[in-house]
This record gives structure tokens, sequence and C-alpha cells, in this order.
């Protein structure tokens, strides 16, 4: 039991870190930053990458035309080779007026990029000289006065990115998108990407506006033509070379795709997360024992303490747990939960881990990275 005793400290120890000396990195009170609005409101394109999102985009197009900005504004929607209608959908959708639109359909991407890179650069030459690009998904909702926040918020900030309110209706739901969202912020801290000289850089794809000036200076979209994590390749292109960046939750923003199944969410996450480890094996094992480190250990030692009758154990767990818990509460408040969801957030360490698991699996099976029927087997480095 000493080894069990020094290592139930060890944990304990890591999350005295993480709540105090980590970013603060489960706050959730970062929203768009404080504004003046300008004298002149510059121009934006709104780029709408959309393949196969006929059953959101009736939902989510209507709100970007229906945005109430005050200067020179529209929608680029690409559909991107869909096989349900999509571009007659918004096509049709674009008819009943709002801001003006354009869709755009561009041929298969070459070799060597991801689709949505693909669609995202067709996005741009549509969208012609402008001052600010949106990159917006389909399955995105925006309140009214979304992208006039959005734009004044930025100030001298070279990118300014939201992280949609995601659907959490499901227990499915509940239970993974959450932590999502967390174990995510814990590994780009927010307060920290906005920092010029941290290394830390992160953007939420589904909402993030960049200056033009920007995105040109990075050489385009052309410089993460490959990224399958595309919104954090953004990022750290722009912050690279001088940009000053910006990421926060959204409180106007919210994804309407829904996840009903596990199986959903298993897709979505495991999708991504071996490039996320650089398609590394140690660090695969790295991440698996880091997981059950930091957060199965804590409920196992409070369990494994009690029943032993040594209470040391039990109260390292306990502290390391109460922690991890009042660490996820706001998360959890942030979505309207019922706080007892709080105490889950081992069960969706252990779903995380095994999806991560998975995704090395398909990896090595040569399945690769899927997104709406492509493939990629491994993300150039």
């Amino acid at each position: 039991m000493s080894v069990l005793i020094w290592v139930t400290v060890g944990c304990a120890v890591v999350w005295i870190y993480l709540t105090f000396g980590h970013g603060m990195f489960w706050s959730t009170g970062l929203r768009l930053p404080a504004y003046r609005p300008p004298e002149t409101w510059p121009s934006v394109a709104v780029v709408v990458p959309a393949r196969d999102e006929a059953a959101v985009l009736g939902e989510t197009l209507p709100t970007l035309l229906g945005q109430d900005y005050p200067g020179p504004a529209g929608v680029v929607v690409v559909d991107d080779n869909s096989t349900d209608g999509t571009g007659d959908l918004a096509a049709r959708i674009g008819e009943r007026g709002g801001l003006p639109m354009m869709v755009g359909t561009p041929p298969e991407p070459p070799p060597g990029w991801a689709g949505k890179m693909w669609a995202l650069r067709h996005g741009v030459e549509l969208a012609g000289e402008v001052d600010y690009l949106l990159f917006t998904d389909a399955d995105i909702a925006h309140a009214p006065g979304s992208l006039q926040a959005l734009v004044a918020s930025a100030g001298d900030r070279d990118m300014v990115s939201q992280m949609a309110r995601l659907r959490t209706v499901t227990r499915w739901e509940k239970l993974v998108i959450p932590a999502f969202v967390y174990f995510f912020a814990q590994l780009y801290p927010f307060s920290r990407v906005a920092r010029p000289r941290a290394r830390t850089a992160a953007a939420a794809g589904g909402c993030t506006l960049i200056r033009m000036e920007a995105l040109e200076r990075i050489g385009g979209i052309d410089a993460i033509h490959g990224a399958t994590i595309d919104d954090v390749a953004l990022a750290r292109e722009v912050k690279r070379t001088g940009g000053r960046i910006w990421l926060g939750l959204a409180e106007h923003v919210r994804s309407v795709r829904p996840y009903p199944v596990l199986a959903d969410l298993w897709r979505m996450i495991a999708r991504s997360a071996y490039t996320q480890l650089r398609h590394s094996f140690v660090l695969l094992v790295l991440t698996l024992l880091g997981l059950f480190f930091v957060y199965l250990l804590p409920p196992l030692a409070l369990l494994l303490g009690a029943a032993s009758g040594d209470w040391r154990v039990a109260a390292e767990g306990a502290v390391a747990w109460a922690l991890m818990t009042l660490t996820y509460l706001p998360m959890v408040r942030y979505y309207r939960l019922s706080p007892a969801w709080a105490l889950s957030l081992p069960f969706a360490a252990v779903l995380y881990g095994l999806m991560t698991a998975d995704s090395a699996r398909r990896h090595h099976r040569g399945e690769g990275a899927s997104w709406k029927g492509r493939t990629y087997a491994a993300e150039p480095r």
C-alpha cells in the first residue's frame, strides 16, 4: 500500500497544479473581448464549406443570411461535391433574401489536400478582396448580432475564434460533449492562446474570424492544405508569423448537429484523435497512461482505500477527485446540465481513452482519418 500512497500523492499534486497553475483552463468565463464599434465597418465574407449538409443547412444558413451587420458582408457556400442536394438547397435559401450569397462547387481535391481545406480555398477565392473572412461550419447557427460582435471585438487581433455551444440533449451527448470541450481547454488553455509570447495556439473551426492580411501572410489556405485538425493548424501558423489570436466560449453561436447515439460521437472523436498525437505509438501509450493516472486513479484510490481501511489513500483520492469535479463543474454549468454530471468525468475519460485507442487502430489498419466519405491515410507533418 505504500506504493499506492505515493502514487495517489502524485495524483493529488497533479490536480493541485491543474486547478491553480494551468492557466485556469477550467474557467468558462472567457467570452468575446470587450469592444467599441469601429467608425468604419470592414468588409467581411462568410465562408461555409458544406458537404452533404442538407439535413442542417435549412436551420443554420438563414441565421447567417439574416445577420445584422453595418458594413459590407456576403456569404459564400461551398458545395463540396455533395450527393444530397446541399448546393440546390443553399441556392433556394439564398433566394429568400438577406445578405448577398453565392454558391460554388470546386472539383474534387487534388492529392495531399484535405477536403475541407480545398473547399475553404475555393471559398476564399470566390470571396475576393475583403478585410475579414469568417470560416464557419454548415452546422453552426449564429444569433443575429454574432458577426457584428466578432468583427468589433477583433480590434488589433488577427484571428478571433469562438467554440460553439454543442448540442447536449441525449445522455451520451451530456456525458461526452462537455468533457470534449473540457479536455480541449486543458490541452490548449484559452488564456494562454491569447498571450502573444505563449506557444499555445488553437482555434475552433466552427467559428473563426481571420483578417485577410493574416491569411495572406501565412501563405493562404495552402499553408495548411493537408490538415485534418485544421483549426489548430491555422492558429499555429497565424501565431507563428506574429499574429495575435483569441479563443473563447460562445454565448450566441451553437451547433445544431445531433449525436443521438454513442457511435456518432465515437466516429467524431476517433476521426482525428490519433492525428492529434502525430500518429506516435509512444504518445498514444503515454496518453492512455495519463488518462488512467489523472482521471481514473482518484475514484479508484478512494474506493480501494476505504475498502482496505487505509484512510490516507482514501483521503488523497478524495482530494484529487474533488478538485477534478470542482474544475469540471463550470463546464457542466455552461452546458446547463445538472451539477451531478460533474461526477461523470472519470467515465468520460475512459470513453476517450477507448476512442483514442480505436483511432490508432484505424490508422494502423490503413483506414486513416475519414470525413464524409473521404479517407486521409496520414496528415503531412
